[in-house]
């Protein structure tokens, strides 16, 4: 049986994964990271910074972080890995973990995306639980050179994991991360895809989360994607879950306001650190793929088995997939729609 003192595997160690991975290894959480040689060499030199919403600070030294760019290594003794990948890393992640970690080990993905458990579950031995999770905050990543790597949560929210285990959520559960069991992850997978449609579109603008979400332009193209969305979901009988408490059929309407009004009925929706940006535009500034195909890429794919148009989707991933492994540059709203 799992417990505070499980060994836990980091799998991904980008944002999410240091900011997951170090909120847990500040807590006293046996934590093993597998990391690229180059955030390794990075994490050893100085350390990990946690930043909470509120300002609040955590710093995990260099000789408290168990890093390791072998799977073999970092796998080995693991109780619980926690997979923090692209969603289209996850095949290639889902044959380290079969090949290196214990043949019982209890896997949690914590990935955009709502493929991602069924992947792991389909790759995976039978003796290994995959629980389905979601990460609802933003996390920015800062990089100074001899300073410690410092995570940045930006946006408020719970993490949610699958209610399969109900020990879990205890052990997950420290300072900066709150998490929660669920018991339909699936409709809260969809809601967070809804969401996650504005990745892109962040991307695109280049501008700082709040910025793009206080320009009636922008809102007005999310909102666009968001209805294509919710047509394709109705047709496959899916129900989103319900996002920042407000019903998913409310959304484009909501993002469709005038400035002033959308001001004062989505405060809480505004209320996210001014640094904030989506994970696709650190994509963009890191000249890495993205994941659009697993966000509008779902809703196209989809859209085109039922015979329903997706035109903004369309536009919005062709943008993506000619911006990528370019130098960043600022969109506008007319060149996506065009």
């Amino acid at each position: 049986m799992v417990s505070g003192k499980s060994c836990i595997a980091i799998a991904g160690s980008g944002s999410i994964g240091c900011y997951v991975g170090g909120s847990l290894a500040a807590a006293g959480r046996r934590v093993n990271f597998l990391t690229r040689p180059r955030a390794e060499a990075r994490l050893q030199d100085a350390g990990l910074k946690i930043i909470d919403l509120d300002g609040t600070t955590q710093l995990v030294p260099p000789q408290k972080l168990d890093l390791s760019n072998d799977p073999a290594i970092a796998f080995a003794k693991a109780e619980i890995i926690l997979i923090a990948v692209k969603s289209g890393a996850t095949e290639e992640m889902a044959a380290l973990v079969a090949k290196y970690a214990p043949s019982n080990a209890i896997i949690v993905s914590l990935q955009n995306g709502v493929s991602n458990a069924e992947i792991l579950r389909r790759s995976l031995p039978e003796a290994m639980t995959v629980i389905a999770g979601m990460v609802p905050f933003n996390v920015v990543q800062t990089e100074i050179p001899g300073e410690p790597l410092t995570v940045r949560r930006t946006t408020q929210g719970t993490v949610l994991i699958e209610d399969t285990l109900p020990e879990l959520p205890a052990i997950f559960s420290v300072r900066g991360l709150p998490v929660q069991a669920h018991a339909d992850m699936k409709s809260i997978l969809w809601g967070k895809l809804l969401m996650n449609l504005n990745n892109a579109l962040n991307a695109l603008s280049d501008l700082p989360l709040a910025e793009q979400l206080a320009d009636r332009k922008w809102r007005r193209l999310v909102a666009g994607q968001m209805s294509e969305g919710l047509n394709v979901m109705k047709a496959y009988g899916i129900r989103p879950a319900k996002l920042q408490g407000v019903s998913p059929a409310l959304l484009p309407w909501i993002l469709r306001l005038p400035d002033f009004l959308f001001r004062r009925v989505a405060r809480k929706m505004l209320a996210i650190d001014p640094r904030a940006r989506s994970s696709m535009w650190e994509d963009f500034s890191r000249g890495r793929p993205t994941e659009i195909d697993y966000l509008q890429g779902a809703i196209i794919k989809m859209a085109r088995e039922k015979g329903l148009p997706a035109p903004l989707a369309d536009k919005i991933l062709a943008c993506v997939k000619r911006a990528e492994g370019k130098p960043l540059r600022r969109h506008s709203v007319e060149e996506i729609r065009s």
